[in-house]
């Protein structure tokens, strides 16, 4: 891997790039590399537009061809079914930008860095695109709420909470 250039951006996505890296700069979730600072590794980034509304997506697809992959398992859809299919009562919560919780060490941000028109950014807090990242959460949340999965009392797939109850 190695510094790569950033990708071209319509007007339009540069102005969508600048909303995005404002809010996470403001949020603590990135920072701005400075120019003296030893660059080896960076990722580019696209502007991606769905009904509208921009998404900031890394292309992490060669930092992942040497991730090696977590073995950990997600909830599976029959089990939260059957366990959804019993309750009476049923509230969904989503985590908002949870993966931006978890706090990405020192070693590992170098990695993580991103190219955009403007200038060289660094991730700070976990993000979407990495291979791991939903997998690391997945044991984050289910180490905060033991007791509550083992009684079937919520469903946790990643950011999304289900709690199933009868009363």
């Amino acid at each position: 891997m190695v510094v790569t250039s950033a990708y071209p951006a319509s007007p339009q996505s540069k102005e969508a790039l600048e909303i995005h890296i404002k809010e996470l700069l403001d949020l603590g979730v990135i920072r701005k590399v400075v120019h003296n600072e030893e660059v080896e590794i960076t990722t580019p980034v696209i502007v991606a537009w769905h009904n509208g509304k921009s998404r900031m997506v890394g292309d992490f697809r060669a930092l992942n061809t040497y991730t090696v992959p977590d073995r950990y398992a997600t909830p599976k859809i029959q089990i939260a079914l059957t366990q959804i299919s019993q309750a009476v009562y049923i509230t969904t919560m989503d985590a908002l930008k949870g993966l931006h919780k978890n706090v990405v060490t020192p070693r590992a941000r170098e990695y993580l860095r991103i190219i955009v028109y403007c200038g060289v950014y660094e991730y700070l807090r976990m993000l979407f695109g990495i291979k791991n990242a939903p997998s690391h959460f997945q044991i984050m949340m289910n180490e905060i709420f033991p007791e509550e999965l083992l009684e079937g009392l919520l469903i946790i797939y990643i950011d999304d909470i289900i709690v199933c109850s009868k009363t």
